[in-house]
């Protein structure tokens, strides 16, 4: 959706409003969707899953505020009823980093070099701390910013 990746598995979409997103989930099911992971939707023979998480929270992270909010997306396409915005570069790497997979750390070092002259690395360090602030599992997230901010330095993008 940004043109930085030319495929991917998935696509996560973030339903701010729980009415919202409890209507969503019936009219799939109604529409034969299923189940396929905890957030996880596709028809039966689809190979293609997107999931669909609810409030302001994608995968294990909660964001610091809506996605709502004019500065935490940017528009992709909007129609009568539905609006369809990308998250904002810092809340992006910080959900992949906080997930830490290998091919998550590959989408966020892509992302910095395709957008470098758009994403701060301390801004990127400083909101990434502060949600990391608020889990459970901080040391371990900081681990993987810690390797990250590594990886831009091996890649010359960062100190």
């Amino acid at each position: 959706m940004m043109g930085i990746k030319p495929s991917t598995k998935d696509v996560d979409f973030i339903v701010p409003h729980e009415s919202e997103h409890k209507y969503l989930i019936k009219i799939l099911k109604d529409l034969g969707y299923q189940q396929k992971s905890g957030a996880g939707w596709n028809r039966k023979g689809d190979l293609f899953i997107f999931d669909l998480f609810a409030g302001k929270r994608i995968h294990t992270t909660e964001l610091l505020e809506s996605p709502l909010k004019p500065e935490n997306h940017k528009l992709f396409k909007e129609f009568s009823n539905i609006y369809i915005g990308i998250l904002n570069y810092y809340d992006l790497i910080a959900s992949k980093l906080f997930r830490g997979t290998s091919v998550d750390f590959e989408d966020c070092l892509m992302l910095v070099k395709t957008q470098r002259d758009q994403i701060d690395i301390e801004r990127i360090q400083g909101h990434y701390i502060e949600l990391a602030s608020y889990d459970i599992s901080q040391d371990r997230l900081v681990e993987n910013l810690e390797s990250f901010i590594e990886l831009l330095k091996e890649e010359n993008l960062y100190g």
